[in-house]
C-alpha cells in the first residue's frame, strides 16, 4: 500500500478521476498551487495529497467562484493555521509535561482548523 504523500498517479488518471482536464492540472501546477512528483523521464505523478488538494482548489473555483490568486492565498493562510496548530500542540505538549512536575493544574484544550468550503446557493 503507498503512503498519502507517494506520488504513484499519472496525470492522466489524475484528471479522469476528477473529471477535469489535464491542462487544468497543468495550469495549476504553473501557479504553483500544487507541486506534482516527477520521474527521471519528466512525467508528473501525484500523491492522494495532491489530489485532495485538486478536490479543495475545485471546490473554492467551482461552486464558490474563487480565483486562482484567491485559491492561492486560502490555501497559504491553511498552511500557515496548521504550522501554528503544530507549534501551539508542540507548547501545550512540553506545557503538560512541566505542569506534571510542579500540579499547577493547568488545563489544555486541544484546537485544529479545517478548511471548509460552502456551496454556494443558487
Amino acid at each position: 500500500m503507498y503512503s498519502y504523500d507517494e506520488p504513484v498517479y499519472l496525470i492522466s488518471v489524475v484528471a479522469k478521476i476528477l473529471e477535469i482536464h489535464p491542462q487544468t492540472l497543468r495550469q495549476y501546477e504553473k501557479e504553483g498551487l500544487i507541486e506534482p512528483g516527477r520521474t527521471d523521464g519528466k512525467m508528473r505523478l501525484y500523491s492522494q495529497r495532491d489530489i485532495d488538494k485538486i478536490k479543495t482548489i475545485l471546490r473554492l473555483t467551482r461552486d464558490m467562484g474563487v480565483n486562482l490568486a484567491g485559491v492561492d492565498i486560502i490555501l497559504r493562510l491553511k498552511e500557515k493555521l496548521d504550522e501554528l496548530d503544530t507549534l501551539n500542540e508542540e507548547l501545550r505538549s512540553n506545557l503538560q509535561k512541566k505542569s506534571h512536575t510542579s500540579s499547577t493544574g493547568v488545563s489544555v484544550k486541544k484546537s485544529s482548523y479545517e478548511l471548509i468550503v460552502f456551496k454556494k446557493f443558487k
